[in-house]
């Protein structure tokens, strides 16, 4: 496992400076490190470099929570979305536009989103409380439900064509445009959710061995719950606050770990955030570099690359079961 971090953070590192070349005008390295050119010293501080970090924040939280899920629910489909994290986050963000409040300050929309994902995760956990993780799971879904509904009715009657506009454009996700100040808005939940979720590794361990066994171990399956929970609404809710839905990496990045690291939960956990750190870089890039006019929205290309994932996981998991 050791050999696979340093072999990824070495990757992060490469890809992080490529991001900070890489966009509708190249930079060369001699441009960003000379400090004579003030105009690309201007685009890499301030436009390129806080998302190129975002990037790494959010992939890392995505990642993270998605292997954590995992091994909490024992399922390798499962992802930040299926607690209603995404969903609740976009709605807080959705309700933050609709009505206007982020004209009054700019950290209104994170936020709200943060709470909107508290919010959803507080009511997941509620429902499914004490009925095991089939109930989780299915509490999950339906606050899914819930706030995706809350969101199409926000978008059904947006009070002008403008909002409307900007609910759509948010929803689909993307880290342009973003600021200093979003960082660090949303750094302290994303690395106080990531502390909490990287402190489940042992007590996944020992549930993957089923939860009577877990239990016997010693495991509190209500605590390993409230962290899992907790931790994830704090980071992905703190991500998705600012970048909207992005999907597919918090599934995709375990998953390309599990096969370097084998089944442990626990030794999935570092490999899988670096990785959803690495695979949302590489996204970014490429997202940048497609010109089809506007720029295609990162929220957009994730799914279209991890939707033919999606569907040979599906594939292979019907091959190998009983």
């Amino acid at each position: 496992m050791k050999g696979l971090s340093v072999g990824l953070s070495v990757l992060i590192a490469i890809v992080f400076l490529l991001s900070l070349l890489a966009g509708r005008v190249w930079l060369s390295p001699g441009e960003i490190f000379s400090g004579h050119d003030a105009l690309a010293s201007l685009i890499v501080t301030d436009i390129r470099l806080p998302r190129s970090v975002l990037a790494l924040l959010v992939g890392g939280a995505l990642g993270l929570s998605g292997a954590v899920l995992q091994g909490l629910t024992r399922n390798p489909l499962a992802e930040p979305g299926l607690l209603g994290v995404s969903t609740g986050a976009a709605l807080g963000a959705v309700m933050a536009i609709y009505f206007s409040i982020t004209a009054i300050s700019g950290a209104a929309g994170p936020l709200l989103g943060m709470a909107g994902a508290l919010a959803a995760c507080a009511l997941t956990f509620g429902l499914g409380q004490g009925g095991g993780t089939i109930t989780l799971v299915l509490a999950g879904a339906a606050v899914s439900s819930l706030t995706a509904a809350g969101i199409a009715l926000a978008l059904n009657f947006a009070p002008n064509p403008y909002a409307a506009y900007e609910i759509m454009n948010w929803l689909l996700g993307s880290l342009a445009d973003k600021s200093w100040a979003q960082v660090w808005l949303i750094l302290p939940f994303i690395v106080i959710g990531g502390a909490m979720l990287a402190t489940t590794g042992r007590a996944l361990d020992a549930l993957s061995l089923g939860e009577a066994q877990a239990q016997s171990l010693g495991i509190d399956l209500t605590r390993l719950r409230i962290a899992a929970i907790a931790g994830t609404a704090l980071a992905v809710g703190a991500a998705t606050s600012v970048t909207g839905a992005i999907g597919f990496i918090g599934l995709v990045a375990p998953h390309l770990a599990r096969p370097f690291v084998g089944h442990q939960p626990s030794k999935i956990l570092l490999p899988a955030t670096l990785g959803g750190a690495l695979l949302l870089l590489i996204a970014d890039i490429a997202a940048r570099e497609i010109h089809l006019g506007p720029e295609l929205k990162l929220g957009v290309f994730t799914s279209l690359v991890g939707t033919p994932f999606f569907f040979w996981l599906v594939v292979r998991l019907k091959r190998v079961s009983p």
